[in-house]
């Protein structure tokens, strides 16, 4: 049996399951902003963004029965926000090209910094809204999110050599567009 984690909301949590429109307002109040700013990271459109923020809420409130507090609440809502960021994306059909499969060394540690500390946080997000759609959703995952490629390749269903090719295309198509701002 796994341990369950300590929740911080657990109170608005429970009165969440109880249909406490309040107690639900509480958390969207929490959690809104760090969401909006996945949903606008994958989406890389802010009337999107609102969009899916919206429905992955409303989801997640419709089943938050479902939520047995083995992980935070935040890592179980940040996940509904991304699948329904995904969702949106395919029925878009912007993520059905092909993605391209180069083969990367299999044993390089990935560097989850890629150069870009000391740039403005408005030139970074530009240059990666301005990625294609394969590469922005992949380096998006990984860099920003903190999914591993094994698990990018699960949600994304591509082979891992996909995701990290597609995240080291990411990483040199930033650097090419940051680099004057980097001199």
């Amino acid at each position: 049996m796994s341990a369950t984690y300590i929740n911080i909301h657990e109170d608005l949590i429970e009165a969440c399951k109880d249909g406490d429109r309040k107690a639900q307002f509480k958390l969207y109040k929490l959690y809104t902003k760090a969401m909006y700013n996945i949903c606008t990271r994958i989406l890389g459109d802010r009337d999107l963004a609102e969009d899916a923020l919206q429905e992955a809420f409303v989801s997640a409130f419709s089943n938050i029965h479902t939520f047995e507090g083995r992980s935070s609440f935040g890592a179980w809502l940040k996940r509904i926000v991304v699948n329904k960021c995904l969702s949106i994306l395919n029925k878009r059909k912007l993520f059905s090209e092909p993605l391209e499969e180069n083969i990367v060394d299999e044993d390089t540690e990935e560097d989850r910094s890629g150069g870009l500390v000391d740039l403005d946080s408005q030139q970074i997000y530009q240059a990666i809204k301005n990625l294609p759609e394969g590469c922005r959703v992949i380096f998006t995952l990984y860099q920003l999110e903190g999914y591993d490629h094994q698990e990018i390749s699960e949600i994304l269903n591509v082979s891992v050599s996909t995701s990290k090719s597609q995240f080291h295309r990411a990483k040199k198509l930033l650097q090419e567009s940051l680099s004057p701002a980097l001199r």
